[in-house]
């Protein structure tokens, strides 16, 4: 089925959310009266040491909220966020954590994401890719894939996107746009043919940015499906999901 299809493409993109590892390779020093290493990314693990202020410390990579780091006499150990972000530079300078903001989403250029929905009835997962021409103004491609009660389809969707209040937080939008849909009839309904029709859309949503690189979004969209009888078919479409932007 599509929508199963489509399940490990979405877990990938799971993944790519992720943040992973990233090494800096540059030298901090600690601020506060004390700094926790534990032997793992996490609170569960244990603290096996303890770097007092003043002392200095070599960060090596970063995954999600914890930083690897290289203290003195070679310790190697992991660090949180939370402490990291009160760490300065070795010349006391605040240190620059490279950790995307608000600034970062107004600028953005490229946004992807996957999305979960209702497609008249039946079930929708889409996976969509965004560039950004102007604070305001984007262009959009959307693959998606539809399982529903009687038979299963493809649909393919280009869109030209407006954001007219791009700076605040929860945005809404619109969009309008076109596409092709494949629709497969299931087994049991022999009679039924194949169909490759033209589909046309509007849309409105949100999009919330939400911490770092994510966002939220959620959007509905009124498609009319051009059928080879001229008998158009309109279908109201609504999916939410998480996206991230770069």
């Amino acid at each position: 089925m599509p929508g199963r299809a489509l399940i490990p493409l979405a877990l990938c993109f799971g993944l790519l959310l992720a943040p992973g590892a990233q090494a800096d390779g540059f030298r901090a020093a600690v601020a506060e009266p004390f700094m926790e290493m534990h032997t793992g990314p996490g609170r569960g693990y244990p603290v096996f040491h303890v770097l007092d202020r003043g002392e200095h410390f070599e960060i090596l990579a970063r995954r999600t909220d914890w930083f690897r780091i290289r203290g003195p006499r070679e310790r190697v150990g992991w660090v949180s966020l939370t402490q990291m972000r009160l760490a300065t530079t070795t010349d006391g300078q605040p240190l620059d954590l490279g950790e995307p903001g608000s600034t970062d989403y107004f600028d953005r250029r490229w946004e992807s994401g996957v999305m979960l929905g209702d497609f008249s009835g039946g079930d929708i997962i889409s996976l969509y890719g965004s560039y950004l021409l102007t604070r305001n103004l984007s262009v959009e491609l959307t693959g998606n894939a539809i399982t529903g009660r009687f038979s299963d389809a493809w649909m393919v969707n280009a869109h030209l996107v407006h954001q007219p209040f791009p700076e605040w937080r929860v945005s809404p939008f619109v969009s309008l746009g076109t596409g092709v849909i494949w629709i497969k009839p299931q087994a049991r309904l022999a009679e039924a043919e194949r169909r490759t029709d033209q589909v046309a859309s509007v849309g409105l949503g949100l999009r919330m940015h939400l911490t770092r690189r994510f966002m939220l979004r959620a959007e509905y969209r009124s498609h009319l499906i051009f059928t080879d009888r001229n008998e158009n078919e309109a279908v109201d479409e609504w999916k939410a999901g998480f996206a991230f932007f770069f």
